[in-house]
Formats: C-alpha cells, sequence, structure tokens
C-alpha cells in the first residue's frame, strides 16, 4: 500500500510540478492522501509548507502554475490555488503550532489524518489511518476533537456514506457521548456535510447508523414521527425503515440506470451538489406528511389522505430553518409533493400519448427525478395488499412513462404564453382578483393537457371556466 502512493505521487503531474519548482519540505495530507491510497484520482490537493509562511509560498507558486489565488482563511493561513483548467486545486497552509505531528492530532478522522513528503515519499501516520484503510474501518483520531468542532460527528457519516466502511466500535460510542453537541455548528456548514452524505452511495448504511446514535433524530427531528407509523396492508415497514428502504432504492436505480438519465441525475443544477443527492435526501422524507393526516378506518386500513401536499409544506419549513438555497427547497419540495404523481398518471383508464404529454409538461426538468422516486417509493412498499403482479405493472407503466420523456425532451418548445392576466381582465371586464389567478392557473392546465392549442381557442376557454 505504501508503494502505490509514491507512485500515485510521483505519477501525479500537478505534485511533479510542486517539487520541481521549489526545495520546500512539503507534506501531502488529507483526504487526497486517503484517495491516493484507495487509488482514486483526485482535483484537489492539500499540502502543508514546513519551512515557510504559507501566503508567501501559495503565491509564488501561484505566479509559477498561473493560478488563481484565493484566501480561504487568513487566520489560520489557509489559501487556495484554482489552476487554470478550474476543475484542479491546491489548499496551502502550515502546520498547527509548527508541529505536523499536532495537526494531524487535531484532524477528524485516522483515514484523514496521513501525510505523505512529496518529495521522499516518507509517510508519517500517527493514528493508525493506513490500517484503518485496509480494514474499511472509520475511527476518529481524538475523541476531544468532536468537542472541538462537533461536526466532526456528521463527518463520521459523511465518509461511511461515500466509502462504505464500517465504524469502530468507539468511534460510535463517542458520537452517543457527543450527539447533544450537533445543535452548536452553523445550519450552513450542517446542510453542507448532509448533502455530502446524501451524495455518497452509501448513504442508507449511514443514516441507518446515524439512527443507532441518536444523533440522526437531532438532525431530522421529524424522524420521531415517522418511528410511530406502524406498517400496514400496503407497507411491509414502518414509516421511518420504508423511508430509509427509499434511499436505498433510489440509489439501486440510479446504479442500474442508463447513460442518459444517469447524465441527468449527475448534473449539479443547484446547491453546488448533484441532482441524485438532493432526490435521495426528497426520497427519505417523502412521507413526512403521513404522521400528521394519518387516520385508521373501521376497516383497519390506514389513510394518509393528502400527506404529499402536507409533506412538502412540512419540507418547506425544515429546509429553510436548515438554510437550505430556494431552488434547493423548491426542488426538494416539488419531489415530495409529486411523488405520486407519475404513477397516478399511469393509472389512467386510457394511457395516451396525451396524458403522458401533460406529466411532461407539468414536471419540466424533473420529470426523470418524479419517476425514479415513484419507482422507489413502489419498491420500498410490499405490504400484504401488494403483490408482485401489482409492483410489476406499476414499474412497467413508469418505465413506459420515462422511456416517452426521454423521446419526447429534446423536441419540446416552452409552451406560448396565449393570453396574459390583463388580456383576461379585459376579456371578461373582471379587476385584478383571487378570481383571476383562478382563471389564469385553469388556463396553464388546459395547456399542459393539450386541450387549449390557439389563442383563440384561450379565449373561448377562459369565457367558460367556473370560478365561482
Amino acid at each position: 500500500m505504501s508503494s502505490t502512493i509514491i507512485e500515485k505521487i510521483k505519477s501525479d503531474a500537478i505534485l511533479t510540478r510542486i517539487v520541481e519548482f521549489c526545495n520546500n519540505e512539503i507534506y501531502l495530507v488529507g483526504g487526497t492522501v486517503r484517495d491516493f491510497f484507495l487509488e482514486k484520482d483526485s482535483t484537489d490537493r492539500d499540502i502543508i509548507v514546513m519551512d515557510e509562511d504559507a501566503k508567501s509560498f501559495a503565491l509564488r507558486l501561484s505566479d509559477y502554475l498561473e493560478a488563481t489565488f484565493v484566501p480561504l482563511d487568513e487566520e489560520n493561513k489557509i489559501y487556495r490555488l484554482v489552476l487554470k483548467d478550474k476543475i484542479n486545486y491546491i489548499d496551502i497552509t502550515n502546520p498547527i503550532e509548527n508541529s505536523l505531528e499536532k495537526d494531524l492530532m487535531r484532524r477528524d478522522l485516522t483515514i484523514n489524518a496521513i501525510a505523505v513528503n512529496i518529495r521522499t515519499g516518507e509517510i508519517v501516520d500517527i493514528s493508525g489511518g493506513i490500517t484503518d484503510i485496509k480494514n474499511k474501518q472509520i475511527n476518529y483520531v481524538n475523541e476531544l476533537n468532536f468537542v472541538d468542532d462537533p461536526l466532526r460527528l456528521l463527518r463520521v457519516y459523511r465518509f461511511q456514506a461515500l466509502l462504505g466502511f464500517d465504524l469502530a466500535p468507539e468511534t460510535i460510542n463517542a458520537v452517543c457521548k457527543y450527539a447533544d453537541l450537533i445543535s452548536k455548528p452553523a445550519v450552513e456548514r450542517i446542510n453542507y456535510e448532509l448533502m455530502y452524505l446524501f451524495s455518497g452511495k452509501y448513504a442508507y448504511k449511514a443514516i441507518e447508523n446515524m439512527n443507532k446514535t441518536w444523533l440522526l433524530e437531532k438532525v431530522f427531528p421529524f424522524v420521531k414521527e415517522l418511528k410511530q407509523v406502524p406498517p400496514n396492508s400496503h407497507h411491509h415497514l414502518d414509516l421511518f425503515h420504508h423511508s430509509l428502504e427509499t434511499v436505498k432504492q433510489i440509489t439501486e436505480i440510479y446504479e442500474n440506470a442508463s447513460d442518459e438519465v444517469k447524465l441527468h441525475l449527475n448534473r449539479v443544477d443547484f446547491g453546488g451538489m448533484p441532482r441524485i443527492a438532493h432526490l435521495k435526501l426528497a426520497g427519505f422524507m417523502h412521507d413526512i406528511g403521513k404522521f400528521s393526516t394519518w387516520t385508521i378506518e373501521e376497516s383497519g386500513r390506514h389513510r394518509f389522505i393528502k400527506h404529499d401536499d402536507v409533506g412538502a409544506k412540512l419540507a418547506i419549513k425544515f429546509l429553510k430553518k436548515m438554510a437550505f438555497s430556494n431552488k434547493q427547497v423548491d426542488y426538494i419540495s416539488s419531489m415530495i409533493k409529486h411523488h405520486i404523481y407519475p404513477s397516478s398518471v399511469m393509472q389512467s383508464p386510457q394511457i395516451t400519448e396525451k396524458v403522458m404529454m401533460r406529466y411532461v409538461r407539468k414536471m419540466e426538468d424533473d420529470a426523470i427525478d418524479a419517476i425514479i422516486l415513484a419507482k422507489a417509493d413502489r419498491l420500498s412498499a410490499r405490504g400484504p395488499e401488494i403483490t408482485d403482479l401489482v409492483v410489476q405493472r406499476n414499474l412497467n407503466s413508469l418505465d413506459m412513462l420515462l422511456k416517452f420523456y426521454l423521446e419526447v425532451r429534446d423536441t419540446l418548445e416552452p409552451l406560448p404564453k396565449l393570453l396574459s392576466g390583463n388580456d383576461v381582465m379585459e376579456i371578461l371586464n373582471i379587476s385584478p382578483s383571487k378570481s383571476l389567478g383562478i382563471i389564469m392557473n385553469a388556463l396553464h392546465e388546459a395547456q399542459l393537457s393539450g386541450d387549449v392549442l390557439t389563442k383563440e381557442q384561450a379565449i373561448e376557454f377562459v369565457k367558460h371556466v367556473d370560478f365561482s
């Protein structure tokens, strides 16, 4: 394993240029070293300069590499160089208290606390990080580091989600011990870690393990309510485990998806993270409206009327409190609101192109995402009344809808604006009011359905809308 990282460093063009540039004592540290040990490529390189002020060195190196110099943290002397390709970057700092050992011992996890001298290949591993990588285990460097920065509690699960490693027993005990401290970091930092967690292939495993340490309920208070809804005729799992299973199923659907679908879900359209990470978070939250809409009929059937609408509103409140951006909030709440919609569309008495086109028009760029969520939801609900035939028919119909969308999406043009609000007020001789909003929404729905295609049809349509 040691030879692997030395070869990685020697073959890395950027590190080679740094060695050619100077005679300084420089160590590659942190996640870059971990990724190199795992034989993964890395676009970010964290280096510690031992014998020169970090800012001075960073400025000199930025000139040599023709990179952009960005001060990240002047107080702690952390500087970033963004290379010309805008993909690779280098973070440069000095060691804490001028000691490499102290610097490594202040880090979060052993797998992130390894340093390698980029010139000599000397490896500094004082906390057993290499052994933990070999054993695929996540362990802390020093449990008091969780007190210094409680965000590290979440980083335990972020790295489990990304790597799939198991947690050392002492790490689990430490998270239990300090879980109450998770309220201290800024919510912006917490949601940053959460999005990294949900971007991981093993997010399901990480969330399941968070639940064993009380940390999950402190980050997601609604989990307490999810746990109170038991299995029923449509669900073989209680609501919490159904939500967990939905995350797992989204991951599996994504892993087996076509390149076209993966390309869409890998897009970074908001929040600095790919759609798939946001979709998995939406999957975890998709049923949060069920507890407050839960009723049990005399027959024993469990009902959750309008839980999709209620859940979307609850999600907005939670996500805003957690400082998610407006676009993130809109996307996740929309996924929750529409998680039943694709299946409902495909249960129409007659499934025609017109029916499917209405779905495509309504969901627009989120059409794929909602279908994936609906499939995952279906696969996660296998109660006694849900036969294999029911599941397969549902999945087949959703695949049909997805196929239709992929075939037509490149030919779609935006719906034309046939009438403005002013046009409608003039036609009907009305003033701005709630009724005007009802009429405009009805006209939009008629266009989505393909019932109104021209301005003339729009005029006739609004004349006959019942807005009383």
